[in-house]
């Protein structure tokens, strides 16, 4: 199975997916930025001509066919934290995984324009950021059917968010034994581990 979780900047996909991974038995977080990442460092200049990786087909077709390869070998719960808001797109990965009757349990997280917008502050993202100036096109997309579930973050903790998906998953969480200061420690390290450096990215 496949847990696709979804959202503007700043709802918490990274955070809620590295929690569920930690509480979750055979769990495993495939993070579909990285193919971008490698797409910008391997592609002659001449023909990177797109501001974002993911109007890139190679992209889409490349994450479409790992994820496939991962989710048929691996004896566990692939989990994905990913922001795509083009319906298309949506459907040339989710879609076309869901057609080779892989269940995928998606779930975008949503949130206030001012609610994101102090999370990114919080995790150091300045008014400007990528992230930011793309808060009012992620929400306005995201609302579509075609995103569903959707779980309203507003005033939920990372812990209520995952023990909300794991439930809506039919998945048994492992008990939380991790105490307050080394749940911060862990979700700091998550933080930092996921910050990037530049921009080409959505």
């Amino acid at each position: 199975m496949i847990i696709w979780i979804n959202g503007a900047f700043g709802s918490g996909k990274t955070q809620t997916a590295f929690e569920l991974q930690r509480r979750t038995e055979n769990s495993y977080v495939y993070d579909p930025e990285n193919l971008g990442f490698f797409i910008s460092k391997n592609m002659p200049s001449s023909i990177k001509n797109k501001e974002d990786f993911q109007d890139y087909e190679v992209w889409r077709e490349l994450n479409f066919s790992l994820i496939k390869y991962i989710e048929e070998k691996y004896e566990g719960i692939l989990i994905i934290p990913m922001t795509v808001v083009n319906p298309k797109y949506f459907n040339e990965i989710v879609g076309y995984l869901r057609n080779q009757e892989i269940i995928v349990k998606h779930y975008t997280l949503m949130a206030s324009k001012a609610t994101l917008l102090k999370r990114l502050k919080r995790r150091g993202d300045r008014d400007n950021s990528w992230g930011a100036q793309q808060i009012d096109r992620c929400l306005e997309n995201l609302t579509s059917e075609v995103f569903q579930t959707h779980i309203n973050t507003e005033n939920m903790s990372i812990d209520e968010v995952v023990e909300k998906v794991a439930e809506m998953s039919n998945i048994k969480l492992l008990p939380d034994e991790m105490g307050k200061f080394k749940k911060n420690l862990f979700r700091i390290k998550t933080q930092l581990k996921h910050v990037r450096l530049f921009s080409w990215r959505l």
